[in-house]
């Protein structure tokens, strides 16, 4: 086998052309062996398997740097920078990432988990190059899908200004861009990086403006002149004005080409864009077909390609995908929005049923969140359904266009608390903080699957910025007999007795409910109340509990900073400063990719955990802990 005998990365640049074949084969049938047993990111990571032997047979890894665009397709690149021993740990708990760390090896550049950062990332880096006077280099690697971010165009704008080598590869995967037209771009591409040519064009222009009067017109024409012939014959025109050369396209799958097309690259003096051309799920047929259902994907039977554990029970995103097609069919004014994202929010069956108030933009956050207001100033309901976070991407659009307006706008945030393999980049831990520091948004959260239903069903009549969030898994059945009418602002109580009071939000009812079980077990009375909004939190539900109770334990999967026990814990000290609080939240820390159950056991809000806790705080202990 040629992947067993790479013991080193730079062993790659031993190997001829057939061997190189062969090692591709190779880890194709590696990563799907890998990953049917761990999950993860399958279709991306077959489509840039030879991209990928192709730069480290064409830089100087890691003294060149590469840059992945959002990363989950960096999987070839961590096996050949020496880290194929330790894919059975993929994406668990304490093994190695499914995106790129530089903590976890100097062949990761930068860390990325989001989409269309990789040029500006890049961009930076080259400039950092140039000022230390270095002489590596840089390379972002960006997806045709991650153009639609705004953020990428922005970097290409300031990408012109380049004046020594940068160089941006174009992951086409999904023909967004039209093809180049036979071998006149081919011929044009390389004398466009030939030094001679290169030269010849600025003796040229430095000569003309020598020229009184007439030079500058003169060179104003001619590059008129040659744009306009480039833009019946070469695709990348797009780049090409906005002071980008273009490369391209090339066949992803051939390493020999893509080799030849870097080489060219990197004599260009300036930022470089080459076009490469990749099929999602090459070589997997399963995934070739529906790359999509294997973009990420559980583990699964390689045989099938089916998942080997059947969902048994709907989880939150569909309950949202069912109750909002039910909302919308009974109020035509309700429209639905989502970044890219139809599959994972739950909105393919309302783009099915309600094609004309479907909008998915694309990987454009900030778009979603500005256009969804301007729906609602015509006078539609729209909701956007986001992951907690990629909400994040467009915070300044939920203050400034959504929420100075006062309009209403429903946020339904999906994947919202622990998310598990994915890890820091894609935990949605933060939200409560973000937008409870907003006015004029309310934020609110169900414990169970009816709950959310309820929420959806009067988030959609409130005239106002809305917020629903529920976590990623499957949707709680527990309490269903506790399904009081969701009232603004009003929390639930579920259980009622003294001295020991459980304020839980979202989630973290159904822990609660677990944790009075232990208490009650060894003797100790607990209330169980149920707070649904985070903003504004129910004060008299709080004066409430104040009356019986003098130990108080909030309970919320999101950071403490900004988060909902700190808003319970200020009113207390305010008017009961007798009562002690402990509040069990998430760390000031970023939480690593890992199985959600041991995520929580080793951050300290499983049941068990949290009722070591509370003996050690109330037991006389003035330490508070969280």
């Amino acid at each position: 086998m040629v992947l067993e005998k790479l013991k080193k990365p730079e062993d790659i640049k031993k190997l001829n052309e057939d061997q190189l074949k062969i090692l591709a084969q190779e880890i194709r049938e590696f990563l799907i062996e890998k990953i049917s047993v761990t999950g993860g990111h399958l279709a991306s990571n077959l489509g840039v398997v030879e991209l990928t032997i192709a730069m480290f047979l064409s830089f100087d890894l890691p003294t060149d740097k590469v840059i992945w665009d959002v990363g989950h397709q960096s999987y070839t690149h961590k096996i050949l920078s020496g880290r194929k021993a330790l894919f059975d740990e993929l994406r668990q708990y304490g093994g190695i990432s499914g995106f790129p760390k530089r903590k976890e090896s100097p062949y990761d550049a930068f860390d990325t988990g989001h989409s269309s950062t990789s040029i500006s990332a890049g961009l930076g880096m080259a400039q950092g190059r140039d000022i230390l006077g270095q002489n590596h280099f840089i390379v972002s690697v960006i997806g045709d899908g991650a153009l639609t971010g705004g953020m990428a165009y922005e970097a290409l704008n300031n990408a012109a200004r380049m004046k020594k080598n940068f160089i941006i590869v174009l992951n086409d995967n999904n023909m967004s861009i039209s093809e180049n037209v036979g071998g006149m771009s081919k011929y044009l591409n390389g004398i466009r990086t030939d030094v001679g040519y290169n030269d010849l064009k600025r003796c040229v222009n430095h000569t003309l403006e020598k020229v009184p009067l007439v030079g500058a017109p003169l060179i104003d024409k001619i590059a008129r002149t040659k744009n306009g012939i480039k833009q019946l014959i070469i695709p990348g025109m797009l780049f090409e004005n906005m002071g980008v050369t273009y490369l391209g396209p090339v066949d992803g799958h051939n390493i020999k080409e893509l080799c030849k097309v870097f080489r060219e690259a990197k004599k260009v003096d300036h930022a470089v864009l080459i076009h490469v051309r990749t099929k999602k799920g090459k070589g997997y047929e399963p995934a070739e077909k529906n790359p999509s259902r294997f973009h990420g994907i559980a583990p699964f039977d390689i045989a099938t390609g089916k998942p080997k554990a059947e969902k048994k029970h709907p989880d939150y995103t569909d309950v949202f995908a069912k109750k909002i097609c039910e909302l919308a069919k009974a109020d035509r004014r309700i429209v639905a929005v989502t970044a890219a994202m139809p599959d994972g929010t739950g909105l393919k069956s309302f783009a099915k049923r309600f094609p004309d108030r479907f909008f998915d933009v694309g990987i454009a956050e900030e778009h979603a969140i500005t256009s969804a207001a301007g729906m609602a100033a015509a006078g539609l309901k729209p909701v956007v359904a986001m992951y907690s976070s990629f909400l994040q991407r467009g915070y300044d659009q939920v203050i400034h266009d959504v929420c100075i307006q006062n309009l209403p706008v429903l946020f339904c945030i999906d994947r919202a608390g622990l998310v598990g393999s994915d890890g820091e980049t894609h935990q949605g831990i933060f939200d409560y903080s973000l937008l409870t520091s907003i006015p004029n948004m309310s934020v609110c959260a169900p414990k169970n699957l009816w709950e959310l239903q309820d929420m959806l069903e009067f988030a959609v009549r409130y005239d106002g910025p809305f917020a629903v969030r529920y976590p990623r898994g499957q949707a709680y059945r527990g309490l269903r007999e506790f399904r009081a009418p969701v009232e603004y602002g009003k929390g639930e109580m579920i259980f009622e007795e003294s001295e020991y009071a459980l304020l839980a939000v979202g989630s973290m009812v159904s822990t609660a409910e677990h944790i009075r079980e232990k208490w009650k077990a060894e003797g100790r009375p607990c209330t169980l109340a149920n707070a649904r909004f985070v903003k504004p939190v129910d004060t008299v539900l709080i004066d409430r509990l104040a009356e019986k109770h003098d130990k108080f334990v909030t309970l919320e999967e999101n950071v403490l900073q900004g988060g909902f026990g700190l808003q319970v814990t200020a009113y207390i000290h305010q008017h009961y400063p007798h009562i002690k609080v402990l509040n069990i939240a998430l760390p000031d820390a970023y939480v690593e990719h890992g199985n959600v159950s041991k995520l929580r056991e080793a951050l300290g809000i499983d049941s068990d955990s949290v009722v070591k806790k509370m003996k050690a705080f109330f037991g006389g202990s003035d330490e508070r802990t969280s």
